[in-house]
């Protein structure tokens, strides 16, 4: 079950919640099931202490899986009294994250609940005596080590949303306090010139290395990393590479820029390159297909969910793009826009990260020229693009001209493609972007 399922889910539940006095009441806090079969995160950081008072809704702390970020809330009102991990702990679903003295528990059923989760890439949003409070996670941690109450906080954001400055101006008018400007940057004198002086010479010593290994576990993107490449070492891989002369496509988008930057969209190769792919998997549907564990069956997937694996502080993640089948290069611009954004910010949710179909490695964005993609399964195909550069080439008369050359590799699972199959596809994918114009006599 997604992550915004299960917030929904448990939003329908608080709503049910029948109050019962349990004054002074320990409540252990259990880390809820967030979906996708993940069972265990590692906690990346802590929003409380203990002894911090909490309300509903609060940010308890973030946590990391290998799919996404994830922010834990609190359900009730009352005083934090321990902690069961640390930062970069590793932390098990169904097993307790904290303790809290509560004065009146929220379910009349169980004194140990499981905590929701809420996408880190969502506003988390509050119910207060009939009263919705939005706000996100860190304008709520700001509140918290105030002590301020966000229902006493009008908010001037969209919706009545609480800004940063929102609180900041709310505790200004409390203390009084004036808050101080931002530093700006002050220009220094430069230095004197030091006076003639004589040099001492150093006395030469032999240099001492005091560096020490260290061991750190592997976990987070990392540890999907480790298991999706442990099932991609038993597939049979089939390599297939080739040439791609993009003269026609360069010039093309240099036409196209400007209107797609007027739409607020930055407008790259790559949204190029996923709608060739996905015409030429209407062509050779196999390629966007998956196989059982035991090679049994074969399940010809009706979406084209293309991955991007992209390289991030934090590892290679790949989300992807859902239904390029029926997206146009400018829509599909634009989601890889968010995509890119939300990566960089390690704030994708698990709904990027899951059902990819087909995948795209970029390697030539950060420089290769060759690769050898790794098949990500349960996917049958991946594509490797390299970077692209002018080089000299012959036209059909024997003339040297300037072409802009990029390599691709692709990938193949050999059990159920076969290199003919492949070579056709890999034709015409080439043939769409070396006459964009093509493209458009196959839209649907």
């Amino acid at each position: 079950m997604a992550v915004v399922t299960l917030l929904r889910t448990w939003s329908r539940i608080a709503g049910r919640l029948v109050s019962k006095s349990l004054q002074g009441q320990i409540v252990q806090f259990k880390l809820s099931d967030i979906g996708e079969g993940i069972r265990e995160v590692t906690i990346k950081e802590w929003y409380v202490k203990e002894g911090d008072t909490v309300s509903q809704f609060d940010s308890i702390c973030e946590v990391q899986s290998d799919k996404a970020s994830v922010t834990i809330t609190s359900r009730y009102d009352g005083v934090i009294k321990k902690l069961h991990y640390n930062l970069d702990d590793i932390a098990y679903v169904g097993k307790p994250l904290v303790d809290i003295e509560t004065g009146a528990l929220k379910d009349s059923e169980e004194d140990v609940v499981e905590t929701p989760a809420v996408s880190h890439s969502e506003h988390t949003h509050q119910e207060i005596k009939g009263q919705k409070t939005l706000a996100t996670p860190a304008v709520r941690r700001l509140a918290m080590e105030n002590n301020i109450k966000l229902s006493e906080v009008v908010g001037s954001g969209k919706d009545g949303r609480i800004l940063k400055e929102d609180i900041l101006n709310y505790l200004e008018k409390q203390t009084g306090a004036i808050l101080p400007p931002s530093p700006k940057a002050e220009i220094m004198p430069s230095p004197p010139k030091p006076k003639d002086r004589t040099i001492p010479i150093p006395i030469s010593k032999p240099p001492v290395f005091t560096g020490k290994d260290r061991t750190e576990p592997i976990k987070g993107f990392q540890k999907a990393m480790v298991k999706t490449m442990s099932a991609a070492l038993k597939i049979p891989h089939f390599g297939y590479c080739d040439e791609v002369d993009l003269a026609e496509l360069v010039k093309l988008r240099e036409e196209l820029q400007p209107i797609a930057f007027a739409r607020g969209v930055k407008l790259t190769f790559m949204p190029f390159f996923l709608k060739a792919t996905s015409l030429g998997l209407l062509q050779f549907p196999i390629l966007n297909a998956s196989v059982d564990e035991n090679c049994q069956n074969i399940t010809y997937k009706s979406s084209h969910n293309i991955g991007i694996a992209m390289d991030t502080e934090k590892g290679l993640i790949v989300p992807n793009v859902k239904n390029v089948q029926i997206c146009s290069i400018f829509e599909i611009a634009a989601e890889l826009n968010r995509l890119q954004k939300l990566g960089s910010a390690g704030q994708l949710n698990a709904t990027d990260l899951t059902g990819g179909t087909f995948t795209l490695s970029n390697i030539g964005s950060i420089g290769g020229t060759y690769t050898k993609p790794v098949i990500l399964p349960p996917e049958v195909a991946v594509g490797g693009l390299g970077t692209i550069k002018a080089l000299p080439r012959f036209n059909q008369k024997g003339e040297v001209y300037k072409a802009q050359i990029m390599n691709v590799s692709w990938s193949g699972d050999h059990r159920i493609i076969d290199g003919a199959t492949m070579s056709h596809f890999s034709n015409l994918w080439k043939s769409y972007l070396e006459n964009p114009g093509l493209m458009l006599l196959d839209l649907k």
